[in-house]
């Protein structure tokens, strides 16, 4: 377990920016205790100090998992968010989209968000920008990208995407032994 190098904390934050903005600091500057990100196994944890300073006397290739999985770099260094960190960026998000109930489970089981199943979607959401995918009774379901824009939607047929797949709560179950 060690801290980000500062590339790859560019890149992490850059991908984490998509989705939350500038409320990254309130993942970091919390009032309760402080927090921080450190990556173990080419995954990025998120977990508080104090929880840190315990697990530095546990050997690195006995340590499985800490903290919240943010996600995990590639071997080329690209960076990909896990569904285990939905709960913590949600409230924090900046775009959100709600789904009807009859495109939930579409969802959940991988598929993007098309227009038949758009309930509501925040004002201004510019196109290829981070979206927090809620169910109408607002329970965070996942994240994509959008496919359109806020303006562009009005105008899209019941078939034409929406909002690209990325990951969903659905993922626990169909993916749980890379989850770890």
């Amino acid at each position: 377990m060690r801290p980000l190098t500062e590339e790859e904390t560019k890149i992490f934050f850059e991908k984490l920016a998509k989705y939350i903005g500038k409320n990254i600091k309130f993942l970091i500057e919390r009032k309760d205790e402080p927090y921080c990100f450190r990556l173990h196994n080419r995954r990025v944890y998120y977990l508080s100090e104090r929880l840190m300073k315990k697990a530095a006397h546990i050997d690195h290739k006995s340590l499985i998992s800490l903290g919240v999985c943010f996600g995990k770099f590639s071997k080329t260094l690209k960076y990909r968010l896990h569904v285990t960190c939905l709960d913590c960026i949600a409230p924090y998000a900046r775009y959100k989209l709600w789904v009807k109930p009859a495109a939930e489970l579409s969802f959940l089981y991988g598929n993007h968000v098309l227009k038949a199943g758009l309930g509501r979607l925040t004002e201004n959401t510019p196109q290829h920008e981070g979206v927090i995918i809620y169910s109408m009774s607002d329970i965070p379901l996942g994240f994509g990208v959008m496919a359109r824009s806020t303006s562009e939607c009005k105008n899209l047929g019941p078939q034409d995407i929406v909002c690209f797949h990325q990951a969903d709560l659905g993922e626990y179950l169909r993916d749980e032994s890379t989850l770890l």
